[in-house]
């Protein structure tokens, strides 16, 4: 039985697919998700052939400590922010043994963090050995419950890791 939205699963189908064909191993660094994204990785059978590992990195100071990511770029730009996001997944490129990194980073409520960025903003950064590949700050809406808002944003970054 599938625990997953269907939505979640069917994407984390394709995105195991798509990545075993490619004999392409990928790690997750997620801070808001909680997980979500590994978690709907490994409900797909052979998804071990894709997923090398992931690092819940929640607090600032796992980002720092489990990733490398420097307390100085916390400080200065926000833990969702791009320049954190893209320290966290060059931290899971040089700390696994993946080809592609996905980081993710977010508030998703329903309290506001210290920041001046509202609920539903999401920041994401795709990386691989020869650096970053990508980077987007999303903002999925503050209407949102708070467990939509990490649904939405695990769904961003299977998407993101289809191709």
């Amino acid at each position: 039985m599938n625990i997953l939205p269907s939505i979640l699963f069917e994407a984390a189908q394709i995105m195991v697919a798509n990545n075993s064909e490619a004999k392409r191993k990928i790690a997750t660094a997620e801070s808001c998700t909680g997980g979500l994204v590994s978690a709907a990785i490994t409900e797909i059978s052979g998804s071990s052939a894709v997923l090398d590992r992931s690092f819940i990195t929640y607090s600032n100071e796992a980002k720092q400590e489990m990733l490398g990511v420097s307390k100085t770029i916390i400080a200065e730009n926000g833990a969702v922010s791009l320049p954190v996001v893209r320290a966290m997944a060059m931290g899971a490129i040089d700390k696994s043994n993946a080809a592609i990194a996905i980081s993710i980073s977010g508030i998703a409520g329903p309290k506001r963090d210290d920041s001046d960025k509202p609920v539903g903003t999401v920041a994401f950064a795709l990386a691989d050995k020869n650096g970053l590949l990508n980077e987007t700050i999303e903002y999925f809406g503050a209407e949102l419950s708070r467990s939509e808002i990490r649904l939405k944003a695990a769904l961003f970054a299977l998407n993101w890791l289809r191709s």
